[in-house]
């Protein structure tokens, strides 16, 4: 397993690959251990600088992985060589065909009603001989009856999609209740797999330009974030460094 490296006051895992870190993960799994796993961007980031809960959480995870060009340059920054960006949403699949091959099952949980049903019924199709034991959105008043009724379902995994960093506490507060045994925060993940909300286009997306083509269809929304927040990253990136090194 790819051990966990310091980048400001986040440790993050260090895979070269999306084969190597599905292959730690499933390793893991197969000895009988939960997995809670996460994924890292620079916004992700700049949250956990002002939210201690959300930053313990991402450093208690049992894997978390590099998303983005921001993380990538910060990494670099810090000496860290990071090769294939392991973002959730190209990473989920393949994890899910491999639970698919087991004949397992998976609750969705997070995003509207419309895109979770629409999530859970091309997952189906796409996936046929995985699960999907139960699903529901986002807003929901007790984590406590969501936690019974996820253990209900009978799932093995759990993917979690309520954006940064509610599904991450989500995951970490309920951490020895739940019963899945492979807990993924997901992100955008089922807004993306309901077929609701489209991916950038893949030459976009080798060029870590995802980011660009997120902001141009939301630009209110994703302005402050990519822009205000990429500089944020960075300033904070060197202002732990150079207090690292003093």
């Amino acid at each position: 397993m790819a051990e966990k490296k310091r980048i400001g006051n986040i440790y993050m895992n260090t895979f070269r690959s999306q084969a190597e870190a599905i292959d730690a993960c499933m390793s893991r799994l197969g000895a009988g251990q939960k997995v809670d796993l996460y994924f890292l961007n620079d916004h992700g980031f700049n949250i956990a600088q002002s939210d201690p809960e959300y930053l313990n959480a991402l450093n208690r995870a049992d894997f978390l992985l590099n998303d983005g060009i921001g993380v990538k340059l910060g990494a670099k920054i810090w000496g860290i060589r990071l090769d294939q960006n392991l973002n959730g949403t190209d990473l989920i699949p393949k994890l899910l065909a491999i639970f698919q091959q087991k004949g397992e099952s998976v609750f969705l949980l997070g995003a509207s009603k419309q895109a979770v049903r629409a999530a859970a019924e091309r997952i189906r199709a796409n996936f046929p001989g995985l699960n999907v034991a139960d699903f529901h959105h986002g807003y929901f008043r007790s984590p406590e009856d969501m936690v019974r009724r996820i253990n209900a379902s009978g799932a093995s995994v759990l993917l979690v999609g309520m954006g940064m960093p509610l599904q991450e506490k989500f995951i970490d507060v309920h951490n020895r209740e739940l019963r899945p045994k492979l807990r993924i925060a997901g992100g955008g993940y089922i807004d993306f797999a309901s077929g609701l909300k489209p991916r950038a286009p893949k030459i976009m997306r080798r060029l870590n330009l995802e980011w660009l083509f997120r902001m141009i269809l939301e630009p209110r929304r994703m302005w402050k974030r990519n822009v205000v927040g990429h500089l944020q990253f960075f300033i904070t990136i060197f202002r732990l460094k150079f207090a690292k090194k003093k």
